[in-house]
């Protein structure tokens, strides 16, 4: 029988390459159409009644491309639809987030140090919130609909601000950032789902049937889409900050998120006004800049850190009283504990890396199936076997976690 661990990592490797490949693609056909209807020549008086053209060169050729404000007077040959992009992103994002934090959900969702959940209430938590996030951007784009963009925009910005100290009041610091990711990534997938291909479609239903289509439907579409423009860079951050401990594994981690969100509004602002041929505002890398540094400033406050002895609890205790534990527990402490503590002494680290702890027994049996997939069946840890873990202490790491799941 094949190792189900080994499959599961291979499983969730697959899953994150679809993520990524997907997140890709979305991302920049949406940068893509956005600097290019930014850039779109709308001051010439076009025969063909567009809304705006412009001549691009790439590829060692010539492209023409042309706008419609509405849509052309025909429905044209070969429409090709941009949303698939945007659906598996979402699609694959959740299965990963299935995968590594409600599957594992007492490694990487729960710290009863921030809030001591059961998993099935930190997976209803997660479920709901990520609901909610569609429903309250939706309401506010709703009652904002006719007012001035900046205060729907900043009242977003006050929602994301709340759900960044929501998060980090009830989830670990790692979750607390990807799920302030996954939050506005689903408002991105449900501007699409919801709102920009059901719009485009009244629009070709009405180019058919050889009636006139509303603009009202294009300018809600694209409302979204810049939103969605403003809203990418900051997901980008916060889905590849788990790799960051700085960024998760401090106490200003809900202050650290929203300061993402203002970075990603200076950066975008100053991108999309040279599109436009609105000027050069060079004053948004000082900003940006600034922004960062303050960033920098705030993750050197203490790291969560729980000092208090820790009980094993939960799946860990199976794995803490499975045959070999013992034996394991001194060969991580003699192997790999001199990085992952509170207060690491290999010199040069000042935290734990990617804020694994492995410095007590209930860290330990938590970190059983990451300790057996690095050290076990693969010498990824230690890296380049620094410490000098043997084939033997290996075999034990296997050994032990066999032990435990009955493989």
């Amino acid at each position: 029988m094949y190792d189900l661990a080994a499959m599961g990592a291979w499983l969730e490797f697959a899953v994150r390459w679809l993520h990524v490949i997907t997140a890709i693609a979305w991302i920049g056909a949406s940068f893509y159409f956005i600097a290019l209807d930014l850039g779109l020549h709308r001051d010439r008086n076009l025969p063909s009644g567009a809304d705006g053209e412009e001549w691009q060169v790439h590829g060692g050729g010539f492209y023409h491309i042309q706008k419609y404000l509405v849509a052309p007077d025909n429905m044209p040959d070969g429409l090709i639809w941009h949303k698939w992009q945007s659906y598996w992103t979402w699609i694959s994002g959740f299965i990963l987030l299935v995968l590594v934090y409600y599957l594992g959900a007492e490694f990487y969702l729960i710290d009863p140090a921030v809030m001591d959940l059961a998993v099935w209430q930190a997976v209803a938590l997660s479920v709901a919130s990520l609901a909610f996030g569609w429903v309250i951007y939706n309401t506010l784009c709703r009652v904002f609909v006719d007012a001035n963009q900046t205060g729907l925009m900043l009242a977003l910005f006050v929602v994301l601000v709340a759900m960044s100290y929501f998060y980090a009041s009830v989830f670990a610091g790692r979750a607390a950032m990807l799920h302030l990711g996954a939050f506005t990534a689903t408002i991105m997938s449900g501007n699409v789902f919801f709102t920009i291909i059901p719009n485009q479609k009244i629009v070709v239903a009405d180019l058919i049937a050889g009636r006139k289509p509303d603009p009202k439907y294009g300018k809600i579409a694209k409302q979204r889409s810049t939103h969605n423009n403003y809203l990418t860079l900051p997901v980008i951050f916060l889905m590849l900050s788990n790799h960051y401990p700085l960024a998760f594994a401090t106490e200003a981690t809900w202050i650290i998120a929203s300061l993402v969100f203002l970075m990603g509004v200076t950066i975008r602002h100053y991108f999309n006004s040279l599109h436009a041929r609105k000027g050069n505002p060079t004053w948004t890398w000082a900003a940006t800049t600034i922004i960062f540094l303050v960033i920098m400033w705030l993750s050197t406050a203490p790291m969560f850190r729980n000092d208090a002895p820790q009980q094993v609890q939960g799946t860990a205790l199976r794995f803490a009283q499975a045959e070999g534990f013992e034996q394991v527990h001194d060969i991580v402490m003699g192997r790999c504990s001199m990085c992952h503590a509170a207060e690491p002494f290999w010199e040069g680290l000042l935290w734990a890396p990617k804020g694994v702890r492995l410095d007590t027994e209930a860290h330990i049996a938590s970190a059983a199936k990451a300790i057996y997939l690095q050290s076990g069946i693969s010498h990824a840890m230690p890296p380049a076997n620094l410490s000098y873990m043997a084939e033997e202490e290996r075999a034990a790491i296997v050994a032990w976690y066999k032990a435990a799941t009955g493989g």
